[in-house]
């Protein structure tokens, strides 16, 4: 056992009332499984997965008092797979699950630990929604400091852009507010900076408005098609309506009821559909989709908009090893276009079920995101970004590592000399120090991203995360 748990952690604060989590005792296991388990040898010395808000106020003054670093597991959904460092202490806030809506106002108050599920769930007998992601066991949390991007962003923006408040645990074991009028620095930076500033323990949105049922589904077409619909996508997005969202993935085909049994598993380019807008348009805004070039099926019926937002949970399961990369692109010229065509999916071999899941996601931004929100009034970066595009593998074995994170480094590197240097931080693996520099839209933000990181984590005790490292550190 590591030395910090013998000594340090044996003086853990009397105080706390959560579970405390240790290698070898009971719960463990289950409590450091996340997401992405590319790191599965990693072994935190400590779990503590705190009873309310009071247990993490305990945990961050313990953590400052002892110069410990300190991860935050919340949903346990981040690309990198951070939330569990080997001989870290990590305070889990799974348990902070409240969700508050003000009928009056559509105000939603969630706590950290909430999933967007359940957020979806709650939220539909008021009509309402908080835009967020496409898996519904992402973490709220994780998701909406990162920025968060999702079916919704082109008619309301991203998750941040919905954000009215934080209540935030700073290093040094304080209760603060951070909004647009209370440590407003704190609020621009806790807006896309992700988990570099504080333990946020609950988040305040504005609701907005969302009828129960939508129109979703796919729409699949041969690879070979895959050119001419990406160009004729490219033509067709910016007169598109907001309500729709179209993310265009490069994949196998899953054995959809309308497709032909001989194209389940064949490499195709499926349009992954959510219309939000007015049902009797739906059919009108999905056929043509369908029409863009020559379809295999059209996958796409009325649903909640609590199924629809889980659509791809299946290719999204907890526990396997992943890698991934994301970046923007202002224009989906026909030079990207050939690259992602022609890396459409990784062909590497796995020897043991689950069989591996690769994937290219292409997604069409404007609307709302693009178009309504100034680039400077929050950490969140999406000047310039016409399309977002990420590559996605999963395998379950470590002697694979090295082929399956080969295929997406080899893409990205083909990509490499068409993408900006702003990016969605949660869609990419930390790519390093200069890429971090970048990524937030330039150097006069990342400059107030440093100032904000040297104000509430001088010691960068917050370190395992997209890392903003503060002024003084070595």
């Amino acid at each position: 056992m590591p030395e910090t748990e013998q000594g340090v952690f044996k003086h853990f604060p009397a105080d706390f009332r959560g579970r405390l989590l240790r290698p070898q005792g009971s719960g463990y296991t289950a409590a450091r499984a996340i997401y992405n388990m590319r790191d599965s040898e990693a072994t935190p010395a400590l779990i503590a997965r705190a009873a309310d808000e009071q247990d993490v106020l305990a945990v961050a003054r313990f953590a400052t008092e002892t110069g410990t670093p300190l991860a935050v597991r919340a949903g346990g959904h981040g690309s990198d797979g951070t939330a569990m460092p080997d001989g870290a202490l990590v305070v889990d806030v799974t348990a902070l699950t409240a969700i508050d809506v003000d009928k009056a106002t559509g105000v939603v108050r969630l706590g950290a630990g909430v999933l967007l599920g359940d957020m979806d769930i709650a939220l539909e007998q008021y009509g309402l929604v908080v835009p967020a992601g496409t898996v519904s066991t992402t973490g709220v949390a994780g998701l909406t400091l990162g920025g968060g991007v999702g079916y919704n962003m082109r008619r309301y923006g991203a998750t941040v852009d919905s954000l009215l408040a934080c209540d935030v645990v700073t290093l040094d074991g304080r209760r603060v507010r951070a909004s647009e009028t209370e440590n407003p620095d704190l609020f621009w930076a806790l807006r896309g900076g992700g988990g570099n500033f504080g333990v946020v323990t609950g988040f305040e949105f504005q609701g907005r408005p969302m009828q129960r049922e939508v129109a979703a589904g796919f729409v699949p077409f041969e690879l070979e098609h895959a050119p001419e619909v990406l160009a004729a996508l490219r033509e067709h997005m910016p007169t598109a309506p907001r309500e729709l969202s179209v993310i265009a993935a490069l994949t196998q085909c899953p054995p959809l009821p309308p497709v032909p049994a001989d194209k389940h598993g064949a490499e195709v380019l499926m349009l992954v559909v959510v219309y939000t807008g007015p049902p009797d348009k739906a059919e009108a805004v999905t056929d043509a989709l369908a029409a863009l070039g020559p379809c295999i099926g059209k996958v796409i019926q009325p649903m909640p908009w609590s199924v629809a937002n889980r659509m791809l949970d299946a290719i999204a399961p907890f526990g396997r090893r992943m890698y991934m990369k994301g970046v923007y692109l202002s224009e989906l010229g026909d030079d990207v276009i050939d690259i992602m065509v022609r890396h459409a999916v990784n062909h590497e071999p796995q020897t043991t079920p689950p069989l591996p899941s690769t994937v290219q996601n292409i997604w069409a931004m404007g609307g709302a995101i693009s178009e309504d929100y100034d680039e400077d009034s929050m950490a969140f970066s999406r000047e310039g970004a016409g399309w977002f595009w990420e590559t996605v593998t999963q395998w379950d074995l470590p002697e694979h590592d090295k082929a399956f994170q080969s295929w997406v480094d080899g893409v990205h590197a083909e990509l490499k000399p068409h993408v900006r240097d702003n990016c969605y931080i949660n869609l990419s693996t930390d790519m390093g120090a200069e890429w971090r520099r970048g990524v937030w839209g330039g150097p006069e933000k990342y400059a107030r991203l440093v100032q904000a990181k040297t104000d509430w984590d001088p010691q960068n005790l917050l370190r395992f995360n997209k890392n903003i490292e503060p002024l003084g550190s070595s």
